[in-house]
């Protein structure tokens, strides 16, 4: 492997990993830079212990997901579910996808992200398995959506964005199984 790249072979790291870090610790600061500026970001120390363990649980994800696997449509198909959940789990904390985020409701969509990683452990992070896992996560995320467009047809809506993401990684584990 280059030098660039994420898997070093225990090598002690790359400079990938180390902008890749570098840059999940800026969007941790981002927050407490403009809380200087502006009274409008206002987080507590709750919201950046949350931010942290999101931020810093999908970069040990990825890095697990790149020694699992050398495959780039694996180490995409890994990113773009990483990113579904993130978004998921974030959007949801943050505002909800069904009505304000203290709506029940939007507890399906963390039950999907929940599914999908219970899929990924039951498919033993192989991507055939993966592929499955992911394709059932779009569908389940798309049915919690829709079921949510009478209560909030514009968060439904903007849901339905993320089963593209879950679709896009299905396709990259698909790819990765047959690569």
């Amino acid at each position: 492997m280059s030098a660039g790249t994420l898997n070093d072979g225990g090598r002690g790291g790359s400079w990938v990993r180390v902008v890749l870090w570098g840059g999940a610790a800026a969007l941790l600061a981002l927050p407490a830079v403009a809380m200087q500026f502006t009274g409008e970001v206002n987080w507590t120390a709750s919201d950046f212990v949350f931010a942290a363990a999101m931020i810093g649980g999908v970069g040990l994800l990825a890095e697990g997901a790149v020694r699992m696997s050398g495959n780039g449509s694996y180490r995409a198909g890994a990113a773009f579910a990483l990113l579904a959940a993130f978004l998921t789990i974030w959007a949801n904390g943050a505002v909800g996808m069904i009505g304000s985020e203290d709506n029940g409701y939007n507890l399906l969509f963390l039950g999907v992200v929940a599914a999908a990683l219970l899929g990924a452990v039951v498919a033993r992070f192989r991507a055939g398995g993966m592929a499955i896992a992911m394709l059932l996560a779009g569908l389940g995320h798309g049915g919690v959506a829709l079921g949510g467009y009478a209560a909030d047809p514009k968060g439904a809506t903007f849901s339905l964005a993320f089963v593209l993401l879950w679709l896009l990684s299905a396709a990259l584990f698909r790819n990765a199984r047959s690569g």
